[in-house]
């Protein structure tokens, strides 16, 4: 009987830990994170494939607007309120002919270096950064 007791505190002290707010809950970044350089970038007559190119693939392509994508992405901070951005692109004949939205309302470079804590380096990102010779000879195999 006591341990049914002491399942059934510890499941009910569990609940008003996590209403209370007092358990942990990360940032949210979902979507697409866009470059404002990439998007300035965008010229009228551009192929969808230049664009793919440009931006990476669109958050939502519907099959039954093939004309239209969107690039959407949101953010959800501890706390906060949840912050929404969206690009819309418009194509005629497999061409940009107009784009709607603002995607950057904040400054650029605060975004970027936001997006650094959601995104992990792909090995060759580390490669770069390491200095020649750090670490072990830069000779390539059977040269030294």
């Amino acid at each position: 009987m006591q341990t049914l007791l002491r399942a059934l505190g510890s499941a009910l002290l569990a609940t008003a830990l996590v209403g209370c707010g007092l358990v942990y809950k990360p940032d949210v970044q979902q979507g697409n994170l866009l470059d404002k350089k990439n998007v300035a970038e965008l010229k009228p007559g551009m192929t969808k494939r230049q664009v793919l190119v440009l931006l990476g693939s669109p958050s939502v392509s519907s099959p039954f607007a093939q004309n239209r994508w969107d690039y959407v992405s949101t953010l959800q901070k501890r706390g906060r309120t949840l912050q929404a951005r969206a690009l819309t692109l418009y194509f005629e004949n497999d061409a940009l002919v107009r784009t709607e939205g603002d995607f950057f309302p904040e400054d650029s470079k605060e975004l970027l270096q936001e997006s650094k804590k959601y995104k992990d380096e792909y090995p060759d990102e580390k490669r770069k950064e390491q200095k020649p010779g750090a670490g072990g000879s830069t000779n390539p195999p059977g040269q030294g």
